[in-house]
């Protein structure tokens, strides 16, 4: 997993709530078990027609949003199955933050788990982070782990992150990888009963 404790960046915005994982990557994309390429299936029932043609109204096709790392979404964005495949579609996308007033629990955790940082505003902060993105699509966000902050402009919005999770993702790693940092502490621990 590759560190991480800053962004800043453009942001797309999806105004849907209670976004579930199938919508996020339909089922006909589950077929792989690698990440790569993924990121062609994301929203892709919304993204475009029944002929494949890109829906010109979804923000994600729109030239403005282009190249954006940051998503900001709905409430209850993730509901639905548990399938690892949407933060990997995400990823895949591009997008390195989705910010929400609201995430499903297991979303959130396997999200977390693969790099992909979720920052829960409130949401009054949610909507103002919408408009201001829709009324001016160039305007960086910046996204701060380790401050724990959205900040758009002189608005700063505040969030709330496991503290474990939040090491994890700022020095770049997975549960295996964190125990095997420990791997003297524990092999010490264990000679305690031998």
């Amino acid at each position: 997993m590759n560190k991480f404790t800053a962004i800043t960046a453009t942001a797309c915005p999806l105004r849907a709530e209670n976004v579930d994982t199938d919508q996020i990557i339909p089922a006909r994309y589950l077929t792989t078990v690698t990440r790569a390429g993924l990121g062609k299936g994301l929203f892709a029932d919304w993204r475009v027609d029944a002929n494949g043609q890109p829906r010109p109204d979804f923000p994600l096709n729109q030239s403005q949003y282009a190249g954006a790392a940051i998503l900001v979404t709905g409430r209850n964005f993730g509901c639905g199955s548990s399938r690892e495949h949407a933060p990997w579609a995400i990823k895949d996308a591009g997008f390195e933050v989705v910010v929400s007033s609201y995430f499903a629990d297991i979303f959130y955790n396997n999200s977390l788990k693969n790099g992909l940082l979720l920052a829960a505003v409130s949401p009054p902060a949610l909507s103002e982070l919408l408009d201001m993105i829709e009324e001016t699509p160039s305007t960086s966000i910046r996204v701060d782990l380790l401050a724990q902050t959205v900040s758009l402009g002189a608005h700063v919005y505040p969030f709330e992150i496991d503290p474990y999770r939040k090491l994890c993702l700022a020095e770049g790693l997975d549960d295996l990888s964190y125990l095997l940092r420990h791997e003297p502490q524990i092999a010490a621990y264990e000679k305690t009963f031998s």
